[in-house]
């Protein structure tokens, strides 16, 4: 069962396209990279899908819901390239206020801030400031704002981005988790090529509003590299 369904979906600004008929399934349970250079559509579609920007044709689907139907969103969570929060705030305290925003209360929210806070491995910085903590150990705070509500699908945008290489290493067996144990769907928008083959079960690719190429992983690969098909496809469509 799909639970992102895009039919002929378009979108311009004025006479640039920034979408052009995209045909996009993500299955529910996978781990989908939205993949294409600067300007390419990924974020006009990500932005679509949370209903920031109106399409100019076609059909988005969420959970078998428009996107235009509000509740399409209802389990559906979102990741910025750069989470922020209040530097005053500690660590259990975001996790907290981003239960609140899902209507959790009492003992409900802290069983699951607790949850969620074990579940990213944060526990011994649970009382620290944010200002007080690693970058790495703040992607890992925005992913238990997260996992705090009941949420069955994680959209991420450039997730990877400004970590050090133990940083990417703790993030990408975090989103195993998520995905095998935690049987979450997970769509990340990066440009990050090598971390995308080893997470993603699927890929498409989008290259001036185009969608350049879509699949499961292995069949479109058949034994090459990711950025070596990437560099490929975006060639060939140039």
């Amino acid at each position: 069962m799909n639970i992102i369904e895009a039919t002929n979906v378009s979108k311009s600004y004025g006479k640039y396209k920034a979408l052009e008929n995209i045909n996009l399934n993500v299955e529910k349970g996978s781990v989908f990279a939205l993949l294409g250079p600067n300007g390419a559509g990924k974020t006009t579609f990500v932005k679509s899908l949370l209903g920031l920007v109106k399409l100019k044709s076609g059909d988005l689907k969420l959970n078998g819901k428009d996107v235009k139907d509000k509740t399409s969103r209802e389990g559906i969570a979102y990741l910025p390239e750069k989470f922020s929060f209040y530097s005053y705030y500690t660590v259990r305290n975001c996790v907290s206020f981003f239960g609140q925003m899902n209507g959790l209360e009492g003992k409900e929210l802290q069983e699951r801030i607790d949850r969620a806070i074990e579940i990213v491995g944060i526990e011994e910085i649970a009382d620290k400031k944010l200002n007080t903590i690693s970058k790495g150990q703040l992607q890992r705070t925005g992913f238990a704002t997260l996992l705090v509500g009941k949420n069955s699908l994680l959209i991420l945008d450039e997730p990877f981005s400004g970590l050090d290489p133990l940083g990417i290493i703790e993030i990408k067996k975090l989103m195993h988790r998520l995905a095998s144990d935690e049987g979450m769907t997970i769509f990340i928008n990066s440009h990050i090529l090598s971390e995308m083959e080893k997470i993603c079960d699927s890929f498409a690719i989008l290259n001036k509003g185009k969608l350049a190429a879509i699949g499961k992983k292995d069949e479109l690969l058949q034994g090459t590299s990711l950025e070596d098909y990437f560099e490929k496809t975006i060639v060939g469509n140039v």
